[in-house]
């Protein structure tokens, strides 16, 4: 999987992250909790394409933490939302599974940069 098919990746995790704040109900936590994940869920893409265009591979590096943090940032609030029962397990199960899958490449594409670096 190259760039552009991980911007094009990022992209869409941050337009179903978007769809599932727009259904999360609007309690008090609700919002609360959907204003962290909508923040979380969206800068993936936007930091994994400044992870992109880095200066020097140190400052790839450095930018692609910040791309695995927010990722798993994202996946730590859909795991409350699901064990806080806003909403069901199987509705997010999905968007969980691709959180996971993502950090797993991150995980593996800065292990690779540091390695050759």
């Amino acid at each position: 999987m190259d760039s552009e098919d991980l911007k094009r990746r990022t992209k869409e995790f941050a337009k179903r992250v978007i769809r599932l704040c727009r259904c999360l109900p609007s309690t008090q936590d609700g919002r609360l909790i959907g204003n962290q994940l909508f923040r979380s869920g969206t800068s993936v893409g936007s930091n994994y394409r400044a992870a992109c265009r880095g200066r020097s591979r140190a400052d790839f590096i450095a930018k692609l933490g910040i791309v695995l943090e927010e990722t798993d940032e994202s996946l730590y609030w859909m795991e409350l939302i699901v064990e806080t029962e806003i909403m069901k397990a199987e509705l997010l199960e999905p968007l969980m599974d691709e959180s996971r899958q993502l950090i797993a490449i991150w995980v593996a594409s800065s292990n690779t940069a540091k390695q050759s670096s």
